[in-house]
């Protein structure tokens, strides 16, 4: 061990995971929060049906918007791309259903300011016909890792888990890799999707699993699960003994642990740092320290991409709320309407009622219903007159410091608070606020009820703003510094030039014309004068002098 610390190589090796999968360590920070979700997991997945017309947003990952390869009033079948990726960290779109095309246009999509983007509009025949090119693969783990991940970004796959970052990118680190974990800790209240998801299709998530460590070729393969979900840890555990019973190798590495039921222990950083004890430094990503974490959504839908051969076009999602009269979890098609959810789920639009995507703690309201359910819509949270919190009157900070105690990233939010409040963008990267993921503890805690999570947004989205037109001048002072260059180089050529047309004109003289500048010199003429006069000619002049002349001109 001591030559493995010496080499700072400890970390390919976590020799106290098993020790921490019996008793997986305590979130540092984070605070216990009401859960509701025996609203919504009390029934298996409902399949929702294909609504008469889909909005499919152009831009549902990080990175790059795709690029649509159909035009209006073209046929499309179900699976099939309708927009091609546009850079590395991009992904491709598919039709959620058959039809056609009825325009490409910007319409609203799901977030709180109202945004509106490039949509693919499809107006379905009501067949839900796939493509002919949707066909099952009998043996996907006799590919290549490399082949592996060319089907899964072919199939748009991205992380369903909140990020939505194209899954093709993360499976490709650049070291080794010695824990894969799955992550199926929900934290958030009223969110039940991947627990059902659990619950009823654990073997996909397993066989998932299988297909990702012969992409990334782990040590250990980890399902995270929240301590309060006993029927999803039951059915994940049966469902790799099954495995295992099989004669399935791979299997053997394969671990259910559960996580104390805490928010916010379903992040990334959060949920590494209780299963192993590694810490993710400020900057970089889990790869870095041989970790990769995939959300069980992913997991799943990766199977259905490798093994049926199907795109992700589609996602389990839970609808719930008091003010709903059949809360669940349904199968929606990608581009489906939030009102038409809604709908089939016993929501009528009432006063004041308010639809928010995503959980209470991190979701954001949706005042335009016409808006699509896209990759990331885990959850639709009806909250209706009662449940509505009016905003409560702030009060100055009282440095108490609860919110630096239960913040999971071991900030200091009360010196985020006063350096966002005063617009000292600069002093807020020595306080790393580029860390904060926003989970909202500190503000749930603060007794002077201030809205710390507003500030956080409103420093991030300037120093994003700040930041894009600093990159902006860079590249105008560039390209002036080289348009200046380049205006220096033509006028030290055009000098060059004339440079040279001069010194040939010095060495190369015309011809003498003039017979009797070659005659000889008369020996009667006088030595001292040193210069031969011209001889006269009959068409030249005589000479005068100037004196006379001048003489001449004062008469």
């Amino acid at each position: 061990m001591i030559k493995r610390i010496l080499k700072k190589t400890l970390w390919q090796k976590p020799l106290f995971l098993k020790r921490q999968l019996k008793k997986a360590k305590q979130l540092q920070g984070g605070i216990k929060l009401q859960g509701f979700k025996s609203l919504s997991n009390a029934t298996p997945v409902q399949t929702l049906p294909v609504p008469p017309q889909l909005i499919i947003p152009l831009k549902q990952h990080i990175g790059e918007a795709a690029k649509p390869i159909v035009n209006v009033g073209s046929q499309v079948y179900k699976g099939q791309i309708i927009a091609e990726p546009n850079g590395y960290i991009s992904s491709p779109v598919h039709a959620s259903s058959s039809g056609v095309v009825a325009a490409i246009e910007a319409r609203p999509i799901p977030h709180a300011s109202h945004i509106r983007e490039t949509c693919i509009v499809i107006h379905t025949d009501g067949k839900d016909q796939w493509h002919p090119s949707v066909q099952s693969m009998p043996k996907p783990l006799a590919l290549s890792a490399e082949d592996l991940r060319r089907r899964i970004r072919e199939a748009g796959i991205a992380g369903l888990g909140g990020a939505v970052f194209p899954s093709a990118v993360k499976l490709k680190p650049t070291s080794e890799i010695g824990t894969l974990i799955i992550n199926g800790v929900e934290c958030e209240p009223y969110i039940t999707c991947d627990d059902v998801l659990m619950r009823y299709h654990a073997d996909a998530i397993i066989q998932g699993a299988l297909l990702l460590a012969r992409i990334v070729r782990p040590r250990k393969i980890v399902v995270a699960i929240e301590d309060n979900k006993p029927q999803a840890c039951q059915s994940i555990t049966n469902a790799i003994n099954r495995f295992k019973a099989a004669g399935v190798t791979a299997a053997n590495t394969i671990h259910a642990a559960q996580v104390p039921e805490i928010f916010p222990a379903g992040g990334e950083k959060q949920l590494i740092k209780v299963l192993t004890g590694k810490e993710v430094p400020s900057g970089s990503l889990p790869y870095e320290l041989g970790i990769v974490c995939l959300n069980v959504g992913t997991t799943a839908a990766i199977y259905d991409a490798l093994y049926l051969g199907q795109p992700l076009v589609s996602r389990i999602m839970t609808v719930t709320g008091e003010g709903l009269d059949a809360p669940g979890n349904y199968r929606v098609s990608l581009g489906t309407p939030i009102h038409y959810v809604l709908a089939h789920a016993g929501f009528a639009r009432q006063q004041n009622a308010e639809v928010i995507m995503g959980g209470p703690m991190m979701g954001v309201a949706i005042a335009d219903h016409a808006a699509p359910v896209v990759k990331a819509t885990n959850c639709l949270l009806i909250k209706n007159t009662r449940q509505i919190r009016q905003p409560a009157a702030s009060m100055p900070c009282i440095r108490c410091g609860q919110c630096a105690t239960v913040c999971p990233i071991r900030l200091l939010p009360q010196q985020l608070y006063w350096h966002a409040r005063s617009k000292a963008f600069e002093k807020l990267a020595n306080y790393h606020i580029d860390d904060c993921i926003e989970c909202g503890c500190c503000q749930v805690v603060c007794p002077a009820k201030l809205p710390l999570v507003h500030y956080f947004r409103f420093a991030k989205s300037e120093i994003k703003a700040r930041g894009r037109e600093r990159k902006k001048a860079d590249v105008s002072r560039l390209r002036n510094e080289a348009r200046c260059v380049r205006l220096e180089k033509i006028r030290i050529e055009q000098e060059e030039r004339k440079a040279r047309r001069k010194a040939i004109r010095k060495q190369v003289k015309p011809p003498d014309t003039n017979p009797d500048q070659s005659m000889p010199v008369s020996s009667n003429a006088s030595s001292s004068e040193g210069v031969i006069p011209e001889a006269q000619t009959e068409e030249s002049p005589p000479l005068v002098k100037h004196e006379d002349q001048a003489k001449t001109m004062v008469r």
